[in-house]
């Protein structure tokens, strides 16, 4: 079997070593979703083993959901907080262009998501979003820092970037690759798998829900929880991601 090689000279010191962290850290759990093997990791580069893709099917959806909720169940020390022995940076985006991210650890979810995620990336893409988007997300970090939407969950093992890109197909299921691992809310991995479609979604969503069964509501919550990945977006990618994260704040609000 052939490796895969990423590499990048420029790579801020940690990168590769917290992405490892991250892949060993959710391969860890028995019975949980797939990640790619972690072959060697240097300052400038991360070896896996290759991964060969296949067509989606429903039942792979299917059973992939019940793995990522095995996933989640297994927990994490607090919102916020890293792979278990990483006390390093953390990492969010492309290999090109990796934006920081905060692993500092909380109590409850929404201080986590407000202080560590909202405030930080609407700091960033400030420049790009006019007066009424900024309003609006300032408006969502309030209500998160309020505890209103949090709940009784713990803390869930995260993928923490699992947008459709970063699942792969293969013969034996699906297998996750680039994560930016951290412990978080269930409901952000699945929301992440919204942002720009999943192949069978909502064999996804009933194969979870044969092992965990989401929280009354959790589809009104898709929004708040893309909302991070969006300002990260119009960070990256500029201006165009702007009415969608408009969109997303207001969802959010109307929860």
């Amino acid at each position: 079997m052939s490796d895969f090689v990423k590499s990048h000279s420029g790579a801020p010191a940690g990168f590769f070593a917290c992405e490892a962290a991250g892949l060993r850290w959710l391969s860890d759990v028995e019975g949980g979703v797939r990640c790619a093997p972690v072959v060697s990791v240097d300052e400038t580069s991360l070896t896996l083993r290759r991964l060969d893709s296949v067509s989606p099917s429903s039942e792979a959806a299917a059973e992939f959901g019940s793995r990522l909720a095995v996933t989640h169940n297994a927990g994490a020390a607090a919102f916020g907080a890293g792979p278990d022995g990483w006390d390093g940076p953390g990492f969010f985006g492309p290999l090109s262009q990796p934006l920081p991210m905060s692993l500092r650890p909380h109590r409850s979810w929404g201080d986590f998501y407000a202080d560590e995620r909202l405030c930080p990336m609407a700091e960033l893409a400030a420049p790009r979003l006019d007066a009424s988007t900024r309003t609006a997300v300032d408006s969502v970090v309030a209500r998160c820092r309020a505890g209103d939407y949090d709940d009784e969950d713990s803390p869930a093992r995260l993928h923490g970037d699992l947008w459709g890109g970063n699942v792969m197909w293969t013969a034996d299921g699906v297998v996750l690759i680039d994560p930016a691992a951290h412990g978080g809310h269930r409901e952000t991995d699945l929301a992440m798998l919204a942002l720009f479609g999943c192949p069978h979604y909502d064999a996804v969503i009933a194969g979870y829900q044969r092992v965990r069964s989401l929280q009354p509501g959790w589809r009104s919550r898709i929004g708040l929880h893309q909302l991070f990945a969006l300002l990260a977006h119009v960070v990256l990618f500029g201006g165009g991601h702007a009415r969608r994260t408009h969109a997303c704040a207001r969802a959010a609000l109307a929860v």
